[in-house]
């Protein structure tokens, strides 16, 4: 009798055939997990490369709001005229930058371009003037707001202070050195953001600028000239100055401080900080139109022999010039502001400036 003839079908697969569809099951899931995977992957390379041309659209939509913010915007150019007088060293110093966008590491976004433009008038020495001259509008660049920003005039005024206050290290270069450097300099300085003019201000150098009035006015019909102050002089003899002077412990003698210095805010003068002597700048601020003509930044060794209306008037006649002489590379235009800036320094010799005389004439064009 066969003892297994009777007995019942195993109900479980035998264990190879359970492992081996074990197997084969792990396996329909691995590759659909591998599949899942890379539709996963793919989506997300999709959905990336959708948002590398969105953002490549924004950023040529925001160019090209500014190509054509640009296009509406003036343009400026400077020309410098610096003579020595009859001082035995030439103090000032000036700086010229129409682009200035290689010392700003990046732009606001509401900003096409930015210019800057300064003169400062050393005295004691020119260290002071030279030191402002390197290194102010590399400061201004590197704390120059950048990016979305709410209230970019506000940050810009607070950029100009820190920048001055910055510039100060002058103090503690010259403390260090044996003897002491005494050296001191005024500034002005013009920093133009697509049409709006920041002027910073500190001691007696100053900017003016012509603008011509829409309405005409002139006897002849031409339109008329007028002069507008961008600056402020700072001087002992300002009632503002004096009290502040007075109040750190100073004295002021025959309009200077201590009966020595000439202007109540400075760059360097080390000595003097203790009298009330300070150099935070006066900043003012003016939205340019198609009617201005041109700004003039000079030291006081020009306004000693020069009004800022004869400083204008002398510069418009020179434009108004019939014959001009061409030079290569340059247009008749260019030609005319180069020759008015050279010939008002030397007009200021003329009339009898003993000081250094540097002027700086922006032309404004659109």
């Amino acid at each position: 009798m066969d003892l297994f003839d009777d007995l019942p079908e195993p109900t479980q697969p035998p264990v190879a055939a359970q492992q081996k569809s074990t197997r084969k099951k792990e396996e329909e899931e691995k590759d659909e997990e591998e599949e899942e995977k890379s539709r996963k992957r793919k989506r997300e390379d999709a959905e990336s490369h959708a948002d590398e041309e969105k953002e490549e659209e924004e950023e040529e939509e925001k160019e090209e709001i500014k190509k054509v913010c640009r296009e509406g915007l003036p343009v400026l150019r400077g020309y410098v005229a610096a003579r020595r007088g009859e001082r035995e060293e030439m103090q000032d110093a000036h700086v010229t930058l129409p682009d200035m966008s290689s010392c700003v590491s990046a732009l606001p976004c509401q900003a096409s371009c930015v210019s800057y433009f300064a003169v400062f008038d050393g005295h004691g020495g020119a260290r002071a003037s030279r030191f402002a001259a390197e290194n102010l509008h590399h400061n201004l660049g590197k704390k120059f707001p950048s990016g979305e920003t709410e209230n970019l005039d506000k940050l810009i005024k607070k950029c100009l202070l820190d920048t001055f206050r910055q510039t100060e290290d002058f103090l503690k270069k010259a403390s260090s050195q044996k003897p002491v450097w005494k050296d001191g300099s005024t500034a002005t300085c013009l920093l133009v953001v697509d049409d709006m003019v920041y002027v910073a201000n500190l001691g007696d150098s100053r900017a003016v600028m012509c603008r011509m009035d829409a309405a005409g006015g002139a006897a002849d019909g031409q339109r008329k000239a007028l002069t507008l102050a961008l600056s402020k002089e700072h001087n002992p003899t300002i009632y503002e100055e004096r009290m502040r002077i007075q109040r750190a412990g100073g004295t002021v003698r025959d309009g200077r401080v201590l009966g020595v210095l000439e202007v109540s805010r400075s760059i360097g003068d080390g000595q003097y900080k203790r009298c009330g002597v300070i150099s935070t700048p006066d900043l003012r601020r003016c939205q340019l139109t198609a009617n201005d003509r041109f700004i003039i930044l000079a030291c006081d060794g020009l306004f000693k022999v020069f009004s800022a209306d004869e400083a204008v008037k002398f510069v418009l006649s020179v434009l108004q010039e019939g014959s001009v002489e061409q030079r290569s590379g340059l247009t008749e235009e260019e030609v005319r502001f180069e020759a008015a800036c050279q010939q008002l320094a030397s007009e200021a010799v003329r009339r009898g400036c003993a000081d250094n005389v540097t002027v700086i004439l922006v032309s404004i064009g659109y």
